[in-house]
């Protein structure tokens, strides 16, 4: 944990998921795009409108330090106390490889169950109404009993959390006794270039206010973090102590809150475009959370090999692996094998666009999809149901029986599965399916057509057509996909 001293520290199952600000009360740049409206009886942001009409340059030479004084002082530095009583994960392993950068300190270390001293942490903010909504990061202010916010003129005041989303990894709060603060303007992240530069400013390792820039290295990163990642990389500098904290354009604009780094390499930084951000802020602020629809389907991305398989002209879509019972999916007609190319006419290009695709829609919303099914598509309304926190896939289990005909042609010995298709015993290295197939796979459809035992598995093998790859369709555990093997000729 960071503490408070003068020392200076050297630097699945996816259940599809949806979401749902009040237009400036100054008028905004066309440029800028205009939030969506709130509703009269919701608390609204008045968001800010950007400081400059065009960027502060000389000729060919940006000038920061203009650009800089106009925004810093939107940047707050936040500071959380709460009570460590119980172990925590550590937040700089959260993502595994990748890392949240809010400066948690001791909060990842194994502690006694008895309440212990509070302990503090640090993190970044921006200003983005003169009301003094703020946001930030929600494992900056995950489990805090007090949240203090510190001004670039060195103002301090305390702030209340008003809403929340651990899925995005948002937070909303508002700035107390505070009126006439310093606020940012929200710009556009789709408009953002890859080359465009940014400039970061935040509060890495409690130094305070720092400036830095770089450019975006970037676009819609995927790093592991949820069905929801669309990250803009930057090689602005960020550390520990960041999340949080605004990247702008050079227009004076928000465009991402800075969120995660990856600590084995320097100059990759992530945040997450103000786009998604600003669809959020009217359920944060009626609500204090968000209310997201649910497709009820486990989903996959289309290789060269899939496309060719099911028929596509090339890799795009999202594959449905599987279609949960009882959901709005199932209850739509949508099937195993149909491939998602477009969600109420926006177009799927990779199964990571979906789940964002239908994040822009409440439960309760009729969406159409554009389905590709057996070659041919279709149009096929499905009316989302809600998402609730503890999704879970029930497992398939499967039990070893008798020993079945190998498969030639896919390089891989079979055996029954309890008539529930055949298992994969032994993958011959080399084999069209040694890279594809595991020991212990359950195939349960060969090219669209459901197979019980390992005989009928052999069987349809051994009549697939040849002059395209081999459609399988398996069970790996918990989770059904397909896989494409590349059988030539043989």
């Amino acid at each position: 944990m960071m503490k408070r001293t003068p020392c200076i520290v050297a630097a699945s199952a996816i259940a599809i998921a949806a979401s749902g600000c009040h237009p400036t009360a100054e008028a905004a740049p066309a440029a800028v795009p205009t939030p969506a409206a709130v509703p009269a009886a919701v608390p609204s942001v008045s968001l800010a409108p950007p400081p400059f009409a065009t960027p502060p340059v000389l000729t060919g030479t940006p000038d920061v330090a203009t650009l800089v004084a106009a925004i810093k002082p939107s940047v707050v530095n936040v500071t959380v106390e709460h009570h460590a009583s119980v172990p925590r994960l550590d937040l700089h392993d959260s993502f595994g490889f990748f890392g949240r950068f809010f400066d948690g300190g001791d909060r990842g270390r194994l502690e006694p169950l008895e309440p212990l001293p509070k302990q503090t942490g640090v993190g970044s903010g921006v200003i983005i109404d003169r009301e003094g909504h703020v946001i930030t990061n929600e494992h900056v202010v995950d489990g805090a009993e007090v949240v203090r916010l510190k001004l670039s003129d060195a103002r301090e005041f305390k702030a209340r959390v008003v809403g929340k989303d651990a899925r995005l990894d948002v937070a909303l709060l508002q700035i107390e006794g505070a009126k006439d603060l310093p606020a940012a303007a929200l710009g556009s992240s789709e408009a953002l270039r890859v080359g465009d530069q940014v400039v970061a400013i935040g509060n890495p390792f409690g130094l305070g206010h720092t400036v830095t820039m770089g450019i975006v290295s970037a676009k819609s990163r995927s790093i592991g973090a949820g069905p929801y990642d669309d990250f803009i990389q930057t090689d602005a500098s960020i550390n520990p102590g960041n999340s949080g904290g605004p990247l702008f354009n050079l227009r004076g604009e928000v465009v991402g809150i800075n969120t995660a780094i990856n600590p084995a390499g320097r100059g990759i930084g992530f945040a997450i475009p103000i786009d998604a951000i600003r669809e959020e802020l009217p359920q944060l602020l009626a609500k204090g959370h968000v209310e997201r629809g649910r497709l009820g389907v486990r989903i996959q991305g289309v290789d060269e090999a899939l496309a060719k398989a099911l028929g596509l002209d090339r890799s795009r879509g999202a594959l449905v692996a599987e279609v949960e019972a009882d959901s709005p999916a199932a209850r739509a007609a949508l099937e195993s094998g149909d491939v998602i190319l477009a969600v109420d006419g926006a177009r799927v290009e990779s199964s990571q666009e979906l789940p964002r695709l239908v994040a822009r829609h409440p439960p309760g919303t009729r969406v159409e999809l554009t389905v590709q099914r057996r070659g041919r598509e279709r149009k096929i309304d499905v009316v989302l149901g809600a998402l609730s926190e503890d999704e879970q896939a029930s497992a398939n289990k499967t039990n070893k029986e008798t020993q079945g005909p190998p498969s030639p042609r896919l390089g891989v010995e079979l055996a029954d599965g309890d008539g529930k298709g055949a298992r994969v015993e032994r993958v011959v290295p080399g084999s069209p399916a040694a890279e594809l197939l595991d020991p212990g796979d359950l195939v349960v459809e060969v090219d669209g057509v459901r197979v019980g035992n390992a005989k009928q598995a052999a069987q349809e093998i051994a009549r697939a057509k040849r002059n395209k790859p081999l459609l399988l369709r398996i069970q790996r555990g918990d989770a059904a996909r397909y896989v494409a093997v590349d059988v030539g000729d043989s």
